[in-house]
C-alpha cells in the first residue's frame, strides 16, 4: 500500500514537473507578452518577468517595446521641378500597445516600412529641389506625420524620421557647381567693386591734403623712391617731379602776361641747316649768322 502511494506521488509529481516546464514563460524587460487562448485575446499583455500559460491552450506572442531603426531603401522619383533624383532614409519607431501590435496588422515591421517607402515616393513629388537639399527639417516633419497616421491603428508610435541622402545626375551636378562659381564670381566682383570705391573715396581725401600741402607730394615721392629701393634692384627709375611743371608753368604765365615770347632756340639752328645746302648749291657763300642769334644759343 504504502509502495502505491509512493509511485502515485511520483506520478503526480513528475506530472506536476512536466506541466511546469510546459507551461512557464520568461517575459524580458523590453518586451510584453500578448496570450491567445484558443485564438482569442486573453485580458492584458504579460508584464516583464515569470509567467505561466495553459499548455496547447494558450499561445504567447512576446513584442519587442525597444524602438527599432529601419532603414528606408532609396527611392527614385521625379521632383517638382522636374528633377530625377534618389533618396533614402531612416525611421525610427516602437511598438506602445503590444495587442494592437499583433491583432490590428499582421507583420507591424514590414507595414511601418512599405509605408515609409510610399511616403517618401510621395515627398520627393510634393518637394522641390531645393527644399529636398537644404530644408530637410520640415520635410522629415512632413514625413513622419504621413507615416505615423495610419501607424496609430497598429500601436506603433513614430519617433523620427530622417532623409539621409539624396542622390543627383552626374549633369545636374555640373550645372549646380557651375552656378554656385558664378554665384561665387559675382560676389567677388562685388566685393572688388565696393573695395575701390571705398579706396577712390580715401585716395580722394589724401589728394585733398596734397594740394593743400605741397611738400606732402615730395615726401611722398621720397617714400616711393625708399620702397623701390629696398627691393634691392640695379636700376632706379625715378618719376618726374609734378612740382618742377608747375614751376615752368607759372614761371612760363608772367612771360604771356607781358606779350614776350619765350625764344625758340632750337628753330634757329635749325633753319640755318636747313638752307645751307640751297646756298652752296647755287655756288653762293653761306651768310654767316647774326650776332644776336649766337648770343641767343
Amino acid at each position: 500500500m504504502v509502495e502505491e502511494l509512493l509511485v502515485a506521488a511520483a506520478t503526480v509529481a513528475s506530472a506536476g514537473v512536466v506541466y511546469v516546464a510546459a507551461a512557464a514563460r520568461i517575459v524580458k524587460q523590453y518586451e510584453r507578452g500578448v496570450v491567445l487562448r484558443l485564438g482569442r485575446l486573453r485580458g492584458e499583455p504579460r508584464t516583464p518577468g515569470f509567467t505561466m500559460v495553459v499548455p496547447a491552450v494558450d499561445r504567447l506572442h512576446k513584442v519587442n517595446m525597444q524602438i527599432v531603426t529601419m532603414p528606408v531603401p532609396a527611392q527614385e522619383g521625379i521632383t517638382r521641378d522636374n528633377v530625377t533624383v534618389r533618396v533614402d532614409a531612416v525611421v525610427y519607431f516602437k511598438v506602445v500597445d503590444a495587442s494592437n501590435a499583433i491583432i490590428r496588422v499582421e507583420d507591424y515591421r514590414f507595414a511601418v516600412s512599405q509605408m515609409a517607402q510610399t511616403s517618401l515616393r510621395s515627398i520627393i513629388g510634393k518637394s522641390d529641389l531645393d527644399d529636398l537639399l537644404s530644408n530637410r527639417e520640415k520635410l522629415n516633419q512632413g514625413l513622419e506625420l504621413m507615416i505615423d497616421s495610419p501607424a496609430v491603428d497598429w500601436g506603433v508610435s513614430i519617433d523620427r524620421v530622417e532623409i539621409k541622402d539624396v542622390s543627383l545626375p552626374e549633369t545636374m551636378k555640373r550645372s549646380m557647381a557651375r552656378q554656385a562659381e558664378a554665384d561665387r564670381e559675382r560676389r567677388a566682383r562685388i566685393i572688388n567693386a565696393d573695395a575701390e570705391l571705398q579706396a577712390s573715396k580715401k585716395l580722394a581725401e589724401a589728394a585733398g591734403v596734397m594740394s593743400e600741402q605741397p611738400a606732402a607730394l615730395q615726401l611722398r615721392l621720397l617714400q616711393t623712391v625708399v620702397a623701390v629701393a629696398a627691393e634691392k634692384n640695379s636700376t632706379l627709375v625715378l618719376p618726374f617731379p609734378v612740382e618742377l611743371l608747375r614751376f615752368l608753368e607759372r614761371a612760363q604765365q608772367p612771360n604771356e602776361a607781358h606779350g614776350t615770347d619765350v625764344p625758340q632756340v632750337a628753330s634757329a639752328p635749325a633753319e640755318r641747316v636747313a638752307s645751307a645746302p640751297d646756298e652752296q648749291a647755287e655756288g653762293q657763300a653761306p651768310t654767316p649768322p647774326p650776332s644776336g642769334s649766337s648770343d641767343a644759343a
